[in-house]
């Protein structure tokens, strides 16, 4: 009979040593984390939107194994511009052999490269930009204030981009968390597209800056967040890439502990980052995970994971062997 569960079967199998084991540790970790009733959570950096992680991240959503995300303005905004135009993507396999005048051709057609991966601009930005405009200055006229995911949930949940949608929204993890209302942290998002197209709307007086809640609010939300879920034991933390997405928010502890003096908050109870920065001087993506109990986010028995490779291959096995596929 064959087996239920042929990919983490493969990797118990075959991924024994160096990153391989790393890859099975930090999987293992995190089950047993989600066991002990702990909550998770996942950030996003790069450009994993585009890398079409939502096929398996929504189902990691749909099965409650991932309970806040924090991510960078591109992974939220280019999950549902594929969601709304992904027949109009085109793949560059030989994107390293490129010249710039080749790259020059494609900005002109209107095709924003993300390594081998064009974006459509006219189908994806400015289908989404109608929409969220209608937002934003409904907003602006009635006072009303939101954070930045907030609008693509409303956008989502009214079904007025169902018109638009060109996959199985099954497999957009925005879906699924907007189904779920999952909480989202997305820091620095004025720099996405979207945050530039906002920017450029409160140029021309379209829209007010302050309508937009910030960084700051979103680190409120998430201290409150933090403490009303975190219990005696903590909340996991794994990071996919470096950057904003996981720097911002594994900074809410120490917080918690050193400027609001809540001694009684737990520190992360799981860390986990996979990463190509390779360990190096002053680089914070690619410190090893024990300077960080010097910085009060991760504690002496933490269990901690750092699986130097590419997150586009990683993450999928991690999120597989975690659903038991």
């Amino acid at each position: 009979m064959s087996s239920t569960r042929p990919i983490s079967d493969f990797i118990e199998k075959h991924y024994l040593h160096f990153n391989a084991a790393a890859l099975v540790d930090a999987a293992k970790g995190y089950k047993a984390h989600l066991g002990k009733g702990r909550k998770m959570m996942i950030t996003l950096a790069g450009a994993m939107s585009t890398g079409e992680l939502g096929k398996i991240l929504a189902e990691m959503i749909r099965q409650g194994k991932v309970d806040i995300i924090s991510c960078t303005g591109a992974n939220l905004e280019e999950d549902v511009m594929n969601l709304v135009a992904h027949d109009h993507y085109e793949r560059i396999p030989h994107y390293r052999d490129l010249t710039p005048q080749q790259e020059r051709d494609l900005l002109d057609r209107g095709m924003n490269r993300v390594t081998d991966t064009c974006i459509p601009e006219h189908e994806a930005f400015r289908r989404l930009e109608k929409h969220v405009v209608e937002l934003w200055t409904a907003d602006d006229i009635s006072g009303s204030r939101r954070f930045p995911h907030e609008y693509f949930y409303a956008m989502i949940k009214s079904g007025v981009l169902q018109q638009y949608y060109q996959i199985d929204p099954k497999n957009s993890w925005m879906v699924a968390a907007a189904e779920r209302n999952l909480p989202i942290i997305c820091p620095g998002w004025e720099d996405s597209t979207l945050g530039n197209i906002f920017a450029g709307h409160c140029i021309t007086g379209d829209c007010k800056p302050q309508m937009m809640k910030s960084g700051i609010e979103y680190m409120m939300f998430l201290a409150d967040w933090y403490t009303a879920n975190c219990g005696p034991n903590g909340i996991g933390f794994f990071q996919i890439g470096g950057g904003i997405a996981g720097d911002f928010p594994i900074c809410v502890v120490p917080m918690l502990h050193q400027d609001l003096q809540r001694a009684s908050i737990p520190f992360w109870s799981y860390f986990c980052q996979i990463s190509d920065s390779t360990t190096s001087y002053g680089s914070y993506s690619g410190a090893v995970p024990n300077e960080k109990i010097t910085w009060g986010k991760l504690d002496i028995d933490t269990p901690k994971y750092i699986i130097e490779s590419d997150a586009t291959i990683v993450a999928p096995l991690i999120f597989a062997y975690v659903l038991d596929m």
